[in-house]
């Protein structure tokens, strides 16, 4: 935490009186993270639908995402208040509520720890104890495994610290029936699998943000081809494990004709990556951001085949 506090981040560029109501409100918004928010309720809301074998109670899946937003949203703040010295030195994140001065550090503490009480709370009343056990879990495994231990120290940082970002398929099986099975382990290991391949494309094009704040990202610490491997190796591991849930017996030939499909398409660009990458391809022509872009029609995708599926099963 010496890092944190090293710099005088975060410091109110206006007066609290001066600062508008509605910059505020977008700012406190901001630090919940919506879009990396939209993409967990992307994967918890089919699941329900594969739990229940059909539609599952509405008001349940209102009340469970309700709750996912607001402990995600604690621990993206959580996130922003830790980082907020990085934050301060990298493009990517130069215009957060913490760097400009929108929000204080002590404002974001705060919010962050009524966010999670909350959603805790919000699980444990409005779905089941078991939903807020585990929702708890991610949030305190994001903040504290990857953000505070993994992020600054290994380029494993984002493997294990993906975790947490796997956390709500059993979110969104626990709420329908209050237990984890078979399936929603399979969904969580392709979540787990997924979130390099996905992430690393994206840490290729910021590289340079991530070495100027030290932290050892593994495109920071390796070069090109090496993290092209590793993103083809993962690819490879999680479209077979995408095409489990029919041997299982979860699920009908629709979501393995999707789940196949999505992957072969996947698989393509993963290994153009690679060939580009091997031929000393730098620069905008190397064109990571292609899979990463990719990974996120991927992974709505097949979730959307997981909630179809049951229909046709």
């Amino acid at each position: 935490m010496t890092a944190v506090e090293s710099r005088p981040v975060g410091v109110l560029a206006e007066s609290p009186g001066h600062r508008p109501f509605g910059a505020r409100a977008k700012a406190f918004v901001a630090l919940t993270k919506p879009r990396v928010i939209e993409l967990l309720l992307m994967t918890t809301v089919p699941v329900m639908f594969l739990a229940a074998e059909g539609v599952p109670d509405l008001w349940l899946v209102l009340a469970t995402c309700i709750g996912g937003y607001l402990s995600a949203g604690g621990a993206g703040a959580y996130n922003m208040y830790i980082d907020r010295d990085i934050d301060a030195l990298m493009d990517r994140t130069a215009q957060r509520p913490l760097v400009t001065g929108m929000v204080s550090p002590r404002e974001c503490l705060v919010f962050a720890t009524a966010l999670t009480v909350g959603s805790t709370l919000w699980f444990w009343y409005l779905v089941n104890p078991l939903s807020a056990m585990l929702s708890l879990a991610a949030n305190v495994f994001y903040v504290v495994v990857y953000t505070m231990i993994l992020k600054r120290r290994t380029a494993q940082n984002i493997v294990w610290g993906g975790i947490a970002g796997c956390m709500p398929v059993f979110i969104g099986w626990s709420a329908v029936t209050n237990s984890v099975s078979w399936a929603a382990l399979v969904l969580f290991l392709v979540i787990f699998f997924w979130t390099p391949p996905h992430y690393w494309p994206l840490s290729m094009k910021v590289k340079d943000d991530y070495e100027r704040v030290g932290v050892p990202m593994l495109p920071v610490i390796a070069g090109n081809k090496v993290v092209a491997k590793q993103i083809v190796l993962y690819s490879w591991v999680m479209v077979a494990v995408s095409l489990s849930l029919q041997p299982l017996g979860y699920t009908s030939w629709f979501y393995t004709v999707v789940a196949a499909a999505l992957g072969a398409f996947w698989l393509k660009e993963a290994h153009a990556l690679q060939i580009r990458a091997r031929a000393g391809v730098t620069g905008a022509k190397l064109k990571e951001m292609r899979l990463f872009h990719w990974s996120i029609t991927y992974v709505s995708l097949l979730f959307a085949a997981v909630a179809v599926d049951p229909f046709l099963h």
